[in-house]
C-alpha cells in the first residue's frame, strides 16, 4: 500500500480541525475541490471513509480520529527533517570517522580535534589507527571519511591524496649509547641493537630504503606496531630506534638522545579522500584544521 502524501495529510487534518472543506481550503489557501479532491484520493487509499460529509460540516469518523494523533506526529517528523540536515550542512551535526596512524592520532589531532568540538560540540568524531594501507583500504570501501597517511601508500589506491606536510625522521638513542656527533649515518645505527616500526608499515619501509642505500639491511632487535612503546624501550636502554619528529613532541623521552640523520629523511603526511566525496561542513571544518595546524595554505 502506497503512503499518504504530505498534502493529502495536510488537508485530512484541516478539515478534522475546522469542520468542513470549506474551512479547510481557507485555512489551507487552496479551493475546496482541491480539498475535496485530496480528501478523496487518501481514502481511496486507505479504504476508509474519513468524515461523514454534509452540506456544511464534516463529521470525524472513527477511523478519522484514530489516523489524526498519527497524521500529527507524521507532519511534525517531516517538519523536523530540514531543521536536522541543517545542522549537518553547516556542520554543527554529524559524523566524521577519521583513519590514522597511532603517532599522527597521538601527536597530531588533539588540539585539532578539540578545537572542532568546542565549534561544534554535536559533531560525532570517531578516530581508527592502523597502518597507512589499512586506512587507504578504509577510505576506498567507504568505511572510513578521511585519511590522515603517510604518503605514498599503495600505488594502485585510487583515492585524492593532499599533502598536509613533511615530517623529518630522526635517531633516538639511549643517553648511554648515544654517539657524540650531531648527525648519524646508516653504519652508525647499524652498530647498536634496534627497535624499529612493525615491517609492513610505509614508514618502516621508508626507514629500509634509507639503510638499502648505504648497503645495509637492518636486524632490528625488536619490530614493534606502537611507536610509544618503543620510546618506552629506548628510554630503558635496550636499543635505538629511527621515529618521526612528530613522535617526540616537543622533548624527548628521558633517559634518551635525539640526533639528525645523515642523509637526511622525510616522510609526508596527507589526507586521503575518496574522489567526487561531497565534503559537509563538518568535514571542510576538519580539513581547514589539519591545514591550519601544518601550515598549509587554504583557499
Amino acid at each position: 500500500m502506497a503512503a499518504p502524501s504530505h498534502a493529502q495529510l495536510r488537508a485530512f487534518l484541516a478539515v478534522h480541525r475546522t469542520g468542513s472543506l470549506t474551512g479547510a481550503a481557507r485555512a489551507l489557501g487552496i479551493s475546496q475541490p482541491a480539498v475535496s479532491q485530496l480528501l478523496d484520493a487518501l481514502e481511496a487509499m486507505l479504504g476508509v471513509r474519513l468524515f461523514e460529509r454534509g452540506v456544511r460540516r464534516a463529521l470525524p469518523t472513527a477511523a478519522a480520529e484514530q489516523l489524526r494523533p498519527m497524521a500529527q506526529e507524521a507532519l511534525a517528523a517531516l517538519a523536523d527533517i530540514p531543521v536536522a540536515m541543517a545542522g549537518f550542512r553547516e556542520g554543527g551535526a554529524g559524523r566524521i570517522t577519521i583513519g590514522t596512524g597511532a603517532t599522527a592520532c597521538i601527536h597530531l589531532l588533539p588540539p585539532i580535534l578539540a578545537r572542532l568540538k568546542r565549534a561544534r560540540p554535536a559533531l560525532e568524531i570517531v578516530v581508527e589507527t592502523g597502518n597507512t594501507d589499512d586506512m587507504l583500504t578504509g577510505v576506498e570501501d567507504g568505511r572510513l571519511d578521511i585519511g590522515i597517511v603517510t604518503m605514498p601508500g599503495q600505488r594502485h589506491r585510487r583515492l585524492v591524496l593532499s599533502p598536509l606536510c613533511d615530517d623529518e625522521l630522526v635517531a633516538l638513542y639511549p643517553a648511554a649509547l648515544a654517539p657524540g656527533r650531531d648527525r648519524v649515518r646508516p653504519a652508525d645505527l647499524a652498530q647498536v641493537p634496534l627497535l624499529l616500526f612493525e615491517a609492513r608499515g610505509t614508514t618502516r619501509g621508508l626507514i629500509d630504503a634509507w639503510f638499502a642505500k648505504a648497503g645495509i639491511r637492518p636486524a632490528p632487535l625488536m619490530q614493534l606496531g606502537n611507536i610509544e612503546a618503543i620510546k618506552v624501550l629506548v628510554g630503558a636502554g635496550l636499543g635505538a630506534t629511527v621515529l618521526p619528529q612528530l613522535a617526540l613532541g616537543h622533548a624527548v623521552p628521558p633517559a634518551t638522545v635525539a640526533r639528525k640523520l645523515r642523509p637526511a629523511l622525510r616522510r609526508r603526511l596527507a589526507t586521503a579522500l575518496r574522489p567526487g566525496r561531497m565534503l559537509d561542513a563538518g568535514m571542510r571544518a576538519l580539513i581547514a584544521e589539519l591545514g591550519r595546524a601544518a601550515g598549509v595554505p587554504r583557499g
